[in-house]
C-alpha cells in the first residue's frame, strides 16, 4: 500500500514538473539595445572617470611629499619631521576618504548609478514580467551576469519579446 501511495505521489509530482514552462533572457543584450541605457551608463563611466583621477591625483601628491620627506628627513628637525608626517598622514587620510566618498558602497557612484541605471533595470524586469505573464513561464533565467546556465537552446531566449514590450525595436 505504501509503494501503491509513494507511487502516485511520484507520478503527480513529474507531471507536475512537466508542466512548468522555462524561458531565458539576455540582459546584456537587452540593456545593450536600450539607447537610454548606453547614455546612462557613458555618464556614469564619464563620472568615474573624472572621481578615478581625481583621486590619483592625490596620491601622487602624496607619493611625492612622501618621497620628498624620506630624502630630507635625516636633515630635519624634530619638529619639522613631525608637521611633515602629520601632513603627510593627513593627507594619505583624505585620500582614502575621498576614494570611498567617490566608489565605497554607499559613494557616489554607488547613488548616481541607482539613480541613472536602475530604472532602466527595473523597466526591463517589469517587460520581461509581463512577457512570461502572458506566456505563462513558471521561471525565466538571466544567460548574462555570471548564471550558472550552462547551455539554453535559442528558441527560449525571450530578449527579443522583452525589448518588444518596451517599446523597442530591435538594431
Amino acid at each position: 500500500m505504501k509503494i501503491l501511495v509513494l507511487a502516485f505521489i511520484l507520478f503527480l509530482g513529474t507531471g507536475f514538473v512537466y508542466t512548468q514552462k522555462y524561458a531565458y533572457i539576455d540582459s546584456d543584450y537587452i540593456l545593450g539595445n536600450i539607447p537610454a541605457y548606453e547614455d546612462a551608463k557613458k555618464k556614469l563611466d564619464k563620472l568615474a572617470d573624472r572621481w578615478t583621477k581625481e583621486i590619483e591625483k592625490r596620491y601622487e601628491v602624496l607619493a611625492m611629499k612622501k618621497d620628498n620627506f624620506a630624502r630630507e628627513e635625516v636633515l630635519l628637525p624634530k619638529e619639522e619631521k613631525k608637521k611633515r608626517q602629520e601632513e603627510i598622514d593627513k593627507l594619505e587620510l583624505e585620500s582614502m576618504q575621498m576614494q570611498k566618498l567617490r566608489f565605497g558602497v554607499s559613494g557616489d557612484y554607488f547613488s548616481k548609478r541607482q539613480e541613472l541605471i536602475k530604472p532602466i533595470q527595473d523597466d526591463v524586469y517589469d517587460a520581461m514580467q509581463k512577457v512570461a505573464s502572458k506566456r505563462n513561464y513558471s521561471f525565466v533565467f538571466d544567460k548574462a551576469n555570471q548564471s550558472n546556465l550552462i547551455y539554453a537552446d535559442s528558441k527560449y531566449d525571450i530578449s527579443n519579446s522583452v525589448l518588444k514590450q518596451m517599446g523597442i525595436t530591435v538594431r
